[in-house]
């Protein structure tokens, strides 16, 4: 199967990233994520979901959801603990080039959203990005995000200087 265009990797990024923005349905979001192997079997096109950050700061950080549900896991441990208003994607860069066969091809997109930390309801205006890894299909392998994993655990912690509460 041929890789996919950067026109199709662009399109792919935007349908996952105007789901989550929008709040669909959880089931809606996974949709956007690669079938991925059979249970327990490894597959070169598993799904690998990784936040940045160390595991101490917040129970979602530093480490890798395994499998669709393993991004089910991330996305629901995520939503535990956090909610977001305002989340718009300011820019994206798309890299056709897979480094190998089966692979589609990378996306990397920065956002903006007001984060704020259900239990403290303390809130930040953050930057993050993601970037967004897709098979021959155009469907998501892995997904990674780098955000501001401080203003978290401050928010987390009631401790964030500034924060609307």
């Amino acid at each position: 199967m041929p890789a996919p265009t950067r026109t199709e990797l662009l399109e792919a990024a935007k349908g996952f990233c105007d789901s989550f923005a929008q709040k669909r349905s959880l089931d809606e979001i996974l949709s956007h994520f690669s079938p991925g192997g059979e249970a327990g079997k490894e597959k070169k096109n598993d799904i690998i979901v990784l936040e940045h950050g160390l595991p101490r700061l917040a129970p979602f950080l530093g480490r890798e959801f395994r499998g669709l549900e393993g991004a089910r896991e991330y996305f629901e441990t995520v939503g535990r603990y956090l909610s977001y208003e305002d989340m718009r994607f300011v820019e994206y860069v798309a890299d056709a080039d897979g480094e190998g066969e089966g692979e589609g091809g990378k996306v990397v997109a920065r956002g903006k959203a007001r984060f704020t930390w259900t239990e403290t309801s303390q809130s930040w205006d953050e930057t993050f990005v993601y970037v967004l890894q897709f098979d021959e299909c155009v469907k998501l392998t892995r997904y990674e995000v780098w955000a501001d994993s401080g203003a978290a655990y401050l928010a987390a912690r009631g401790e964030l200087a500034g924060a609307k509460a």
